[in-house]
């Protein structure tokens, strides 16, 4: 009987029509991405669920840093993704530390999260087209996309250590003015 039950819910949910409906309707999309942050947010009062709920964003987060200083010359000295208590009361899902921080290599490895973003846009236009149209696949697609986007954001440790150095802030405003400028 419940697998009478389990097999009509599944057909129902792929069958082309309300899968069309529902992947043509934004709202549907902006609905799952809400319900997914507010599921997160819940998690917030134990550090240890909200650390399980964050790893995958954690890890993408800190290995982009660690990769950056890592070609930068910043010598990245430790990676952790365990929480920990921050100073201000708040909890630190992971961090990385490094040795050599200087004018040229504050900037990109503090904001190296954003190299996410066309991580993200990639999967959206070349990952999501050839996808077997199936509702779990659409969920776990916004699922990824909403880790990669969220987890591209830098952190307010990451803002404070891109403006360590105001010269290479600088360099990098003048660089992608002038990149921009051509393009």
């Amino acid at each position: 009987m419940l697998y009478d039950v389990y097999y009509k819910f599944l057909a129902i949910i792929n069958s082309p029509s309300f899968l069309r409906g529902f992947f043509d309707n934004r709202f549907y999309l902006i609905l799952l991405v809400i319900i997914l942050m507010r599921f997160k947010y819940t998690t917030y009062r134990s550090m240890w669920l909200s650390a399980l709920v964050n790893i995958p964003g954690t890890i993408l987060h800190e290995m982009m840093h660690f990769i950056v200083g890592l070609f930068l010359n910043a010598r990245p000295c430790n990676f952790t993704i365990f929480p920990r208590r921050g100073d201000d009361g708040n909890y630190v899902m992971g961090s990385v530390g490094f040795r050599n921080v200087t004018f040229y290599n504050a900037v990109p490895s503090a904001m190296a999260p954003l190299l996410l973003l066309p991580i993200g846009f990639y999967l959206n236009r070349y990952f999501l087209p050839i996808m077997q149209p199936t509702f779990v696949n659409y969920i776990l697609y916004v699922l990824l996309q909403t880790i990669i986007i969220e987890n591209a954001i830098p952190s307010k440790a990451d803002f404070k250590v891109a403006g360590m150095y105001w010269s290479g802030v600088a360099i990098y405003i003048f660089v992608f003015l002038t990149l921009f400028l051509m393009f």
